[in-house]
């Protein structure tokens, strides 16, 4: 299995990355890209990826950093980004939830993003929640790079991931699909094409059930694999399969 968007970098696995790694081994999680959301965890996600050769690197700054974005910050992660460990660009996006940037601050980051990860030619990671008008009427305006990219944790409408797979993007599910309210996002699921489906943790957060309400982490990846196998009536083998080789092919590993 690959978890495709996991935070080993985040403070709440301060001094427990090598029982988390232990974890994902044993389970049988091969690769987690390990995403950056702002400059000290995307430096974090570079120096972990060097540590363990199964973690992968994505550096950029979240939306909710988006106002202390400056020519300082750019050039550091555009520094980070030519690393040999990092495989994608992100996490960046959209957040009108919280708002805790103003929304034109997050969408000129947001560009920002988008052409770096054209330039460089590597897959962008993109947060979009509760702001899926703007995302979309940015991304078909600055389309994704040849490298694509992936709508991570999606939270949208069929029509909504109709439009995203048009752009070329894959469409990464995570916990709340195993929700049992999720009624909508299970519907949407059922009716991604399996070849551009991701899985992921988004560990520590939003852990899948039955572990709902404690810390998330990468081995949990196969409770989100088990619940789209039932949704879509699949082997787990069979998922479990298509994701990894889809996950390799994004970002190339």
């Amino acid at each position: 299995m690959i978890d495709s968007h996991a935070h080993l970098n985040d403070p709440a696995y301060q001094n427990k990355l090598p029982e988390i790694i232990a974890s994902c081994k044993e389970a049988g999680v091969i690769a987690v890209i390990n995403v950056g959301y702002d400059l000290e965890s995307s430096r974090r996600a570079v120096e972990q990826a060097h540590s363990w050769d199964f973690i992968h690197a994505a550096v950029g700054i979240h939306p909710h950093d988006a106002a202390s974005f400056n020519e300082e910050v750019a050039a550091t992660i555009r520094g980070l980004a030519y690393d040999s460990r990092v495989v994608a660009i992100g996490e960046t996006g959209l957040d009108y939830y919280r708002n805790q940037s103003p929304r034109q601050c997050q969408q000129e980051v947001f560009r920002w993003h988008l052409n770096l990860a054209r330039e460089l030619r590597l897959p962008v990671i993109i947060h979009d929640r509760e702001a899926h008008g703007d995302t979309l009427r940015i991304l078909k305006k600055i389309k994704p790079g040849p490298a694509g990219g992936v709508m991570h944790c999606f939270s949208g409408s069929w029509e909504m991931a109709r439009d995203c797979l048009d752009l070329g993007l894959y469409i990464s599910f995570a916990g709340p699909v195993t929700f049992k309210n999720a009624t909508r996002l299970r519907e949407v699921t059922k009716r991604i094409p399996l070849e551009r489906l991701l899985v992921e943790t988004d560990s520590p957060f939003l852990s899948p059930e039955p572990y709902r309400g404690q810390r998330n982490q990468p081995a949990y990846v196969d409770r989100v694999i088990a619940a789209i196998a039932s949704i879509r009536g699949l082997a787990e083998e069979e998922v479990r399969a298509a994701t990894t080789a889809n996950a390799r092919r994004l970002f190339n590993i």
